[in-house]
C-alpha cells in the first residue's frame, strides 16, 4: 500500500516518461508535489524503489524506470494514506481499570500491529493492521496502544533491535528524553528519542553511526510513546 504522496509521485513520473521519455528532475518532482525540500522527494523515491514500483538505472543521471503502478481497484487508505494510529477504534488495545478490591486477574489485551517503523534508513510506516498480539496489561500504560515492527539499527544502544516489536501508547505529546514514534512532514515515520532544543525538535538516534536530525515544530507530529518491547529468540 502506497501513501498519497508516494502514489502522486509515481504517477507523475509515469506520465512524464510517457510524454517525453525522460524522467522529471527532483526539482520538478518537488514542485509537482508541493514539497518544501528535495529531501522529501529522496525519501519518496527510496520508498517506491523498496516496494518495487520503480528502479533507478545505474550510471545514468536522473534515470528512473517505472516497473508497475498500483492496481486501480486498490482502495485508498484512511486519511489519504498517511500513517495515523488514531484509526484505532473502540477498546482495541485499551487497558481497562479493574474495580477497587477486585481479585480477578486482568486478561491479556489485544493490541493491533500497524506495520513497520524505521529505526535507521527512513521508510514509510505502513498503515494496515496485519494482526493483533496479546500483551499482559502490566506491560501497558492506561489508554490506547498500537504495535509496530522495528526495521533498522539506529536505536540499538537503547536496546531496540531490528525485528523487535515495540508497543506504543497513543498520544500526541511527549517529554524530552522519551522514545517516540514521530511523523515527519506527514510522510516519514521514525522511532527516535525526543529532545527539545528551544523551538526546534531533535530526533536523536541511539547509535553513533546516525546523526541527530533537527526539525521545526511544524514538521513533526508525535504519534505515541514507547512503553514496551517484545523480542523473539
Amino acid at each position: 500500500m502506497l501513501t498519497k504522496k508516494q502514489s502522486e509521485l509515481l504517477r507523475f513520473i509515469h506520465e512524464r516518461l510517457k510524454e517525453t521519455g525522460v524522467p522529471p528532475s527532483f526539482d520538478e518532482m518537488k514542485d509537482a508535489l508541493d514539497l518544501r525540500s528535495k529531501s522529501g522527494i529522496h525519501r519518496l523515491v527510496m520508498a517506491l524503489e523498496e516496494r518495487g514500483f520503480i528502479r533507478r538505472l545505474p550510471n545514468r543521471a536522473r534515470a528512473l524506470e517505472v516497473l508497475k503502478l498500483p492496481e486501480a481497484s486498490t482502495p485508498a487508505s484512511p486519511r489519504g494514506g498517511k500513517f495515523s494510529p488514531s484509526v484505532i477504534e473502540g477498546h482495541l488495545g485499551r487497558v481497562r481499570q479493574m474495580p477497587a478490591g477486585s481479585d480477578d486477574t486482568m486478561a491479556a489485551v489485544a493490541v493491533p500491529v500497524m506495520g513497520r517503523i524505521a529505526a535507521g534508513t527512513p521508510i514509510s510506516a505502513i498503515q494496515s493492521r496485519s494482526h493483533t498480539i496479546s500483551i499482559p496489561p502490566e506491560f501497558l500504560a492506561s489508554g490506547d496502544h498500537f504495535a509496530l515492527e522495528v526495521k533498522g539499527d539506529s536505536m540499538i544502544e537503547a536496546g531496540i533491535l531490528e525485528g523487535d516489536t515495540i508497543v506504543v501508547k497513543k498520544q500526541d505529546s511527549a517529554d524530552t528524553g522519551d522514545i517516540v514514534v514521530a511523523l515527519i512532514d506527514d510522510e516519514e515515520a521514525t522511532l527516535k528519542r525526543l529532545r527539545r532544543r528551544g523551538a526546534s525538535i531533535a530526533l536523536e538516534a541511539a547509535n553513533p553511526a546516525y546523526e541527530t536530525r533537527i526539525f521545526g515544530p511544524d514538521r513533526v507530529r508525535i504519534q505515541g510513546k514507547l512503553v514496551s518491547l517484545i523480542r523473539r529468540y
